[in-house]
C-alpha cells in the first residue's frame, strides 16, 4: 500500500488547567524536511518530538505546530508580573517626556507590550509533555490515515495507465515485422524509380532487409518493457518505502520507450511510441507524490 506525501493532520489532549493542540501539515519534497514550531514550555523538548515525527514520516515536507491554550473554567495559565507592570509604566512615561508628547499614557499602550507583562504559568512540565506526545501521535496517525487514502487512489490510477503502456506493447508486437517490411518495400520502391535492372540484386537486398529487421525490431524493448511493469506493480503492492524504487523504475521505462520511438518505421509504431510516452510522463508526474 502507497502513501501520498501530501497531507493534514490534528491532535488535541485536554486537562483541567490546558489543552495542547497539534497541527501537521505534509507536502512533496525529495527528502524528510521536517520543521517544528512549539510554544516555549516544550522548547527543550525538540529532538524528542522530532524523532517522534522521523520514525513515523519518512518523505515529504513536513511542518507541526504546537500550541498551549489555557481552559478558561479553572486557571488561567497566567501570572501577572506588577514589577514589570510598574516598569513599563515608568519607561513609557519617560518615552513620553523625552519625545516631548502631551498625550497620557494609556491601558491601549501598555497592553502593546503584553508579552512583556504576562507569563504564562503551567506548572507540571512533565504533564505538558506527556499531552504533548499524545496529540503529536493523533496528528500523526490523522495525517497517515488522508496521505494513504490519497496513496489508494494515486495506486488505482497507476495501474490504470500501466495497462495502457501494455495494451501498446501488445500492440507493437502484434504488428511484428510488418511495419519494417512495408518500409522496405516503400525503399525498393524508391530504388527501382532510380535503379534499372533492380531485380539482379535480389540476394542482396534480402540481405539488406534481415539487416533491417533486426535493427529496428523492438522485441528486447518489449520484453524489459514488461520486466519493468512487473517491477513496478510489486513495488506497489509490497514495498513500504516506494516512491524513489518507483521513480527509478520510470526513470528506466522512459529509456525503453525512447528506443521504441528511435526505431519506429511506420506512422502506427510511431503513435504506439507516443502513447506509452505520454502515459510514462503522467506516471512520472504522480510518482512524485508517493511517500
Amino acid at each position: 500500500m502507497i502513501s501520498s506525501m501530501t497531507g493534514f493532520g490534528r491532535g488535541i489532549s485536554n486537562t483541567e488547567t490546558f489543552s495542547l493542540e497539534a497541527e501537521i501539515k505534509s507536502f512533496n519534497s525529495r527528502y524528510l524536511d521536517l520543521s517544528i514550531k512549539l510554544p516555549k514550555e516544550l522548547s527543550d523538548k525538540e529532538f524528542e518530538i522530532r524523532e517522534l515525527v522521523r520514525k513515523k514520516i519518512r518523505r515529504g515536507k513536513v511542518s507541526v505546530f504546537i500550541q498551549i491554550k489555557a481552559e478558561s473554567s479553572g486557571n488561567t495559565g497566567f501570572n501577572l508580573d506588577q514589577k514589570k507592570v510598574e516598569g513599563i509604566v515608568q519607561a513609557l512615561g519617560d518615552i513620553k517626556k523625552y519625545a516631548g508628547l502631551q498625550d497620557a499614557v494609556t491601558l491601549r499602550h501598555i497592553l502593546e507590550l503584553k508579552e512583556f507583562l504576562f507569563e504564562e504559568s503551567f506548572e507540571d512540565k512533565d504533564k505538558i509533555f506527556e499531552n504533548c506526545i499524545k496529540a503529536v501521535n493523533t496528528a500523526i496517525d490523522d495525517l497517515n490515515s488522508m496521505r494513504k487514502k490519497e496513496g489508494a487512489e494515486l495506486e488505482n490510477d497507476l495501474l490504470l495507465r500501466l495497462s495502457v503502456i501494455e495494451n501498446s506493447i501488445n500492440r507493437a508486437e502484434e504488428l511484428g515485422r510488418k511495419p519494417v517490411e512495408d518500409y522496405f518495400a516503400r525503399l525498393i520502391e524508391k530504388a527501382k524509380q532510380l535503379v534499372a535492372g533492380i531485380t539482379e540484386y535480389g540476394d542482396r537486398l534480402e540481405t539488406e532487409l534481415a539487416l533491417l529487421a533486426e535493427r529496428y525490431d523492438v522485441t528486447e524493448e518489449n520484453v524489459r518493457m514488461r520486466s519493468h511493469i512487473k517491477m513496478f506493480r510489486d513495488v506497489l503492492q509490497n514495498d513500504d518505502e516506494s516512491g524513489r524504487k518507483l521513480n527509478f523504475i520510470c526513470q528506466e521505462m522512459n529509456r525503453e520507450a525512447n528506443t521504441i520511438n528511435s526505431k519506429s518505421v511506420s506512422t502506427e509504431l510511431s503513435g504506439i511510441g507516443i502513447t506509452i510516452k505520454e502515459e510514462l510522463e503522467k506516471i512520472r508526474e504522480q510518482v512524485q507524490n508517493i511517500e
